[in-house]
């Protein structure tokens, strides 16, 4: 079955396809956030994901055109306080959506070896990302992806799993320290 799916970087004449793709699948996946709110990496797609130095953005899709998958990473941007990252090439993977038909074939770890080289050649340092419990199998499926747990927290009201490639380049700041202290 994955022998019959192409894994293709995300063009103009596709982009509005897939954001919608992944903004339908993120409502069935996360229906307690808001809708109405577009994320800013789905807002700025192009500037995201495709105008620059570290960032990309796949799609799967069967022989037939049918869009089956996803995965992105963007330049991350710091946005969670507990912690910081040495290196100047840091992203954030993302979106890695698969259609309920097409999970456990292969697919999600196809994409995510695809994103994989790209960061290599792009030069990337670490690769980070986070999850939740709440997601079926994501965990377990990102350690068999050679990820490490660096940090489980609360953020917003979900419990968060922070994860990186190589947490050999995490170094904990005064914020990460008092917020472990305080919790």
């Amino acid at each position: 079955m994955i022998n019959d799916i192409d894994i293709l970087p995300v063009g103009i004449r596709d982009r509005e396809e897939v954001i919608a793709y992944v903004l339908k699948t993120r409502e069935h996946l996360f229906p307690m956030l808001n809708h109405q709110v577009i994320p800013r990496d789905l807002r700025d797609f192009s500037s995201t994901y495709v105008q620059t130095d570290v960032g990309a953005f796949l799609q799967a899709r069967t022989k037939q055109g049918k869009l089956i998958g996803t995965i992105g990473m963007m330049a991350y941007d710091n946005r969670f306080p507990y912690f910081s990252f040495t290196g100047s090439k840091i992203v954030e993977v993302a979106r890695l959506y698969v259609e309920p038909a097409y999970r456990k074939s292969g697919l999600g770890t196809a994409l995510v070896q695809r994103l994989k080289t790209i960061g290599q050649q792009q030069g990337v340092e670490l690769l980070y990302l986070h999850t939740h419990p709440f997601l079926e199998g994501a965990y377990e499926f990102w350690l068999k992806q050679g990820f490490d747990l660096v940090l489980a927290c609360e953020e917003s009201g979900f419990e968060t799993l922070h994860m990186t490639l190589d947490k050999t380049k995490v170094i904990t700041t005064d914020t990460f320290t008092s917020f472990m202290e305080n919790r």
